[in-house]
């Protein structure tokens, strides 16, 4: 299709800017092993064009700092400009960060860039994969994210019943939480192994919740169940950590989901921390910020895989940042990137149905123009707290 043009044969302009902040209180609370969850909130912003083109970016972890960042230094920034110029705005807006190139600022960024990209390609007809370069897959592995701890009871005593649930699904790789203590994680995932059998892929996410010692010690006690990673055992910014756990343990050791800057990375990578690299678009710079970390990530041949616990809008983000990706084997079903599916009752995620998964444990990549969903902001009624509007 040709671009979109507005009334003077101009390409779209950017009039106005939506802010939604939505949310829900899950039941039970999600536990991991730093806590539980107990309210998630969100930030979908909405980038309005001339042509009545939408385009969506999101916030996850820090919604309403981010938002006003938005108001107070990026929105003067994109009103009035052209959505294709994401190049360009992306470094203006790196412009505004000053000294907090790894919090809500950047987090801020993310979502317009995001919503730039989503706004272009719409423009132009397209998706955002066709709009980056091309995809190099179809369909990816999705991989569920879940069961989480428990409250009540056994911290891990339903795991069995979700999990087998998760197989009735269709899914062939699993990431429960884990970190209640060592012994508990290695229990747990010693009777997964042996109730999921050989063929599905098993990972654990550990949420930043153990010391070295005993990040060493869990990893140890779960060996037999053969884990393709564990995630975020430390707090994330612990490089000699880091380095201590995958030197000692010969299971691949997986993070960067709260890492936001470039130089973040290379620091991470320079250390030879991690083996797989998960960044979310939300948090590092939103597509722009992926594909320099993804590109960095490929010359020190570390798979990466986009981290996506969140709304509709970062799912279908994440899935054409997947489709982008170069492939490598894990020792998985198949190779990497796998995309994370929140399998916990999310009704942001599941605003336009549940993402269905192909007999082989797959999901596609939508045929729609850019991140392949048509969101409408009155959807998110339900669960809104507040709406906000900039207008040029």
């Amino acid at each position: 299709m040709p671009s979109r043009q507005n009334a003077m044969g101009e390409y779209v302009r950017i009039v106005g800017i939506n802010g939604y902040h939505a949310g829900f209180s899950p039941t039970p609370a999600l536990g991991n092993a730093s806590t539980f969850i107990r309210r998630r909130d969100f930030l979908l912003v909405e980038l309005v064009t001339d042509a009545g083109i939408s385009g969506w970016g999101e916030v996850f972890s820090s919604p309403f700092a981010a938002a006003a960042f938005i108001k107070a230094k990026l929105a003067g920034l994109v009103l009035g400009q052209s959505p294709r110029d994401f190049g360009r705005l992306w470094r203006s807006m790196l412009g505004t960060l000053g000294y907090d190139r790894r919090g809500a600022a950047m987090m801020a960024v993310s979502a317009i860039d995001m919503a730039l990209h989503d706004a272009a390609a719409r423009a132009e007809g397209i998706s955002v994969a066709a709009l980056l370069g091309g995809v190099l897959r179809s369909r990816m592995l999705a991989y569920a994210s879940g069961p989480f701890i428990a409250e009540q009871g056994g911290p891990y005593a339903h795991y069995g019943e979700h999990v087998e649930g998760l197989l009735r699904r269709g899914f062939r790789a699993i990431k429960p939480r884990a970190g209640v203590s060592p012994r508990a994680d290695g229990a747990m995932a010693r009777a997964l192994r042996q109730q999921v059998g050989d063929d599905v892929a098993l990972m654990v996410d550990i949420n930043q919740g153990y010391t070295v010692g005993s990040a060493i010690e869990s990893a140890k006690r779960m060996e037999e169940a053969a884990l393709l990673w564990i995630e975020e055992p430390l707090q994330p910014e612990d490089i000699p950590g880091y380095q201590a756990v995958a030197r000692a343990v010969p299971c691949a050791i997986a993070g960067g989901e709260a890492l936001a800057s470039l130089a973040s990375y290379r620091d991470f990578l320079q250390a030879g921390t991690f083996s797989v690299l998960q960044p979310d678009l939300t948090v590092c710079g939103g597509f722009s910020g992926l594909a320099r970390v993804a590109a960095l990530a490929e010359a020190y041949d570390v798979p990466v895989m986009p981290h996506v616990f969140g709304t509709v809008v970062n799912f279908h983000a994440a899935l054409q940042m997947a489709a982008l990706l170069p492939a490598r084997r894990g020792g998985g079903p198949l190779p990497y990137p796998f995309m994370e599916c929140d399998v916990t009752p999310n009704p942001l995620l599941t605003l336009l149905g549940t993402p269905e998964l192909a007999a082989d444990g797959t999901i596609g990549l939508p045929e729609g123009p850019g991140i392949g969903i048509a969101l409408d902001g009155a959807a998110l009624a339900p669960w809104l707290t507040e709406h906000w509007h900039l207008a040029l």
